[in-house]
């Protein structure tokens, strides 16, 4: 297990430099068992803790309020690097990043900083999910807050999380709000999901009853409203398309890391499905540089909508709604590419290593079966459509989360 040891210049943070350090270490420790434990499919409980005890789980809470201060840019970078070795906890720590950053995007920055202390000092793993598709859970009035009721049929975490943020309607205005929930209530009931994939991602479903829900543990508004929404909280849709596109890379480059390193030192010795039967056959090898190409594009889209992102945060409430459209776009075009790309290797990769690749004991499989359980949740379709309305019209894309 890696122990995190920050350095001593907590005002400005540990800097980018160490949490890719420590995100490498830790993708190291999940790779030695990465095929036993997906296998398992146990509730990734020890996985979280490796987390924990990395300090990745409060890598974006400002040093200020306890946290390692890092930006959104090397968050990317440490859910990339962990989703290479382990897709399912990549994606675990992607939604914890989104859902433990939403208070910036939805609550007044007083109650920001309180969650953001509270989340920092207990090291909460956050799950749950914001996808407007889902059933509303409803929020009522109560003597002391409101009670909650409901059940959300799929969300990442919920069977490891220390705290849920989901979406809920208030009673009698029907305005969808972000609630904090704290799962050990007894009026909380999650179960496992049963997919082929990501099994490790902790995902299932939650059911609410009549669970209390404090003033401050209303985040804010999701309402899609212009005239309540400001461009800066648009932001938070890109924020967790990106986190799918950073996912899906890490899960196309872990799959050709281990294809090629199979084809190295497999014994007895590799044998792909192509005429030649060697590394040097010429298919094997447009093969792979078609799928190298695959990835290498779509991570330079993604540099590029991540960069749009980056400014459009700095600039928070100067941003404008062409700015945040804009943001958008390139976000949904860089999922849209990264997810496509993620089919496409694992799927490809499994031709090119060959017969072997149909073992168990290798787990290559897991590679395909985790992206395409991920990438079923926000089909291509959705986000090519946007990009085509907005290439065409000019029109902003709807604020949708992802789930």
């Amino acid at each position: 297990m890696v122990t995190a040891v920050v350095p001593s210049d907590v005002t400005a943070g540990p800097g980018r430099a160490y949490w890719l350090r420590i995100a490498r270490e830790v993708a190291d420790d999940l790779a030695t068992d990465a095929v036993v434990r997906e296998q398992a499919g146990k509730a990734p409980f020890d996985e979280v803790a490796r987390l924990r005890e990395a300090g990745l789980l409060t890598l974006l809470i400002p040093a200020e309020h306890g946290g390692g201060a890092a930006d959104w840019p090397t968050a990317y970078a440490v859910i990339r690097e962990i989703a290479t070795a382990d897709g399912a906890i990549g994606q675990l720590l992607g939604s914890h990043y989104f859902l433990s950053w939403s208070a910036r995007f939805f609550a007044q920055p007083d109650l920001a900083a309180r969650v953001e202390r509270a989340s920092a000092a207990g090291r909460w793993c956050w799950g749950g999910g914001f996808a407007s598709r889902e059933p509303s859970l409803t929020l009522r009035p109560a003597p002391n807050g409101y009670l909650l009721s409901g059940g959300q049929s799929y969300a990442t975490g919920v069977r490891v999380a220390d705290r849920l943020a989901v979406r809920a309607t208030r009673s009698g205005t029907g305005e969808p709000v972000a609630v904090l929930v704290d799962p050990a209530h007894p009026g909380v009931v999650c179960d496992d999901g049963d997919a082929f994939g990501q099994r490790l991602a902790a995902g299932g479903s939650a059911e609410f009853d009549a669970v209390p829900v404090a003033p401050d543990e209303v985040l804010g508004s999701l309402s899609t409203d212009e005239s309540v929404l400001p461009p800066f909280t648009g932001l938070a849709a890109s924020t967790a398309r990106l986190v799918s596109a950073q996912l899906c890379l890490g899960i196309a480059e872990g799959v050709l890391v281990e294809a090629r390193e199979y084809a190295r030192v497999a014994n007895p010795p590799w044998q792909p499905s192509w005429p030649d039967g060697s590394r040097q056959d010429p298919y094997v090898l447009v093969t792979y540089g078609e799928l190298t190409v695959a990835a290498r594009s779509a991570a330079a889209l993604a540099d590029q909508a991540l960069e749009a992102l980056t400014d459009g945060l700095a600039r928070g409430e100067a941003l404008t709604d062409d700015q945040c459209a804009e943001t958008a776009v390139l976000a949904a075009a860089a999922e849209a590419a990264a997810s496509r790309a993620a089919q496409e290797i694992t799927a490809r990769a499994l031709e090119v290593i060959g017969p072997h690749a149909a073992s168990s004991r290798h787990g290559f499989d897991r590679f395909w079966r985790n992206a395409r359980a991920h990438t079923l949740h926000d089909p291509v379709a959705h986000r090519l459509r946007e990009v085509g309305d907005y290439f065409l019209h000019g029109a902003h894309p709807a604020f949708v989360l992802p789930s």
